[in-house]
């Protein structure tokens, strides 16, 4: 061993230490060491902790690094340590994701999520995004529905690596149903297939009285606080809420009759007369309710902005309604759009036979 080679310098010691995390770290991942958590929650949170304390660790180590070399044998060399270590955070960071706890806690219903989805440059950004804020609902299960005959691997990966519950599905919207390709988004009703897949779906898989929940249109392009999931989850029959930028207006909402606190009217601006002027954002049904109601779907054959009442007049009158979020004077979900992106100068790419994304899922 090199003189001094016995009084191992600082640098090096830590480095030990930190390989001696990365073991701890491996252990709780493989549930090697009987520690007392109350929860998964607190078991995936002890795990992330630790990760962050070999990340500062590691930063550290580097910038020690940068200062000056230190004389140890090769078996200590810091930047071996180092790569080392780097390789077992990846994987140690990779096994904390792909066992996220899914958040189950049995004594909440569950909300069933129905998002309907279709191919288009902005499909990855919208279920991304919305994917994030699902992650953090308890007792969530995703039902998303690809408009395709087969499930496309961009959804089917993107559904995997969530750690969310979820089923997939696909419906194709038969071809005189599509929008062509400059046709206006209203022309058509969109999604009526899909969001009838995930309600058979239900059917043929849930029970009456049994599987306690509700189910939720959650469309990709909307924007959702976490409050919003919080308040639909102890809906009896139908509850309502305002949605923000919806209809023309900044906010959509039931008016509220203030003696009874029921729903006596509508702040609608877009074709007030609907039997139920309101978002698909704006409300759920309790799952056992929507059982009891085999006729209870979306149609085709209605006109422009009649879906909502469509489903709702098989389920409740307003006078019915369970007014929700601060009895409708706060707003939880927003009808937001994504902005078709510009893609000209990749159709000029396209006619040369090449692609900007050769080789990548965007």
């Amino acid at each position: 061993m090199p003189e001094g080679g016995d009084a191992i310098t600082s640098h090096a010691r830590t480095a030990v230490v930190v390989n001696r995390v990365c073991i701890m770290l491996q252990e709780i991942t493989h549930n090697k060491l009987n520690l007392a958590v109350p929860s998964q929650d607190m078991r995936f949170k002890r795990r992330l902790l630790l990760v962050l304390i070999v990340v500062i660790v590691v930063i550290w180590l580097t910038s020690l690094g940068r200062r000056g070399t230190i004389d140890l044998p090769e078996a200590l060399s810091p930047e071996l340590e180092i790569t080392a270590l780097k390789q077992n955070l990846a994987k140690l960071s990779s096994e904390c994701r792909s066992s996220r706890p899914s958040r189950f806690d049995p004594d909440l219903p569950v909300i069933y999520a129905i998002t309907p989805t279709y191919a288009r440059p902005v499909q990855k950004a919208e279920l991304t995004r919305l994917s994030h804020t699902l992650m953090l609902v308890p007792n969530l299960h995703w039902i998303i529905i690809e408009d395709a005959e087969d499930p496309s691997p961009l959804v089917a990966n993107l559904l995997k690596n969530s750690g969310i519950r979820y089923t997939h599905l696909t419906a194709a919207t038969p071809k005189e149903w599509k929008l062509k390709e400059k046709e206006s988004n209203w022309k058509k009703p969109r999604g009526v297939l899909q969001r009838n897949t995930a309600l058979q779906w239900i059917r043929n898989n849930l029970k009456v009285d049994v599987h306690r929940g509700v189910i939720y249109f959650a469309d990709d392009d909307n924007s959702y606080s976490l409050e919003v999931f919080d308040e639909m989850r102890d809906t009896q029959m139908v509850s309502v809420w305002p949605v923000g930028l919806a209809g023309g207006l900044m906010v959509e909402m039931p008016v509220l009759d203030p003696k009874t606190g029921r729903v006596k009217g509508w702040n609608s601006a877009w074709q007030p007369q609907r039997p139920f002027p309101l978002d698909m954002a704006g409300f759920a049904i309790n799952v056992s309710h929507f059982l009891k109601h085999p006729e209870a779907k979306f149609s085709f054959n209605v006109a422009r902005g009649y879906q909502e009442s469509e489903i709702l007049r098989h389920l409740t009158t307003p006078d019915q309604l369970e007014p929700k979020a601060d009895n409708c004077t706060k707003v939880y979900v927003w009808h937001t759009r994504t902005e078709a992106p510009k893609l000209q100068s990749e159709k000029d790419l396209n006619k040369k036979g090449l692609k900007s994304n050769a080789g990548m899922e965007v």
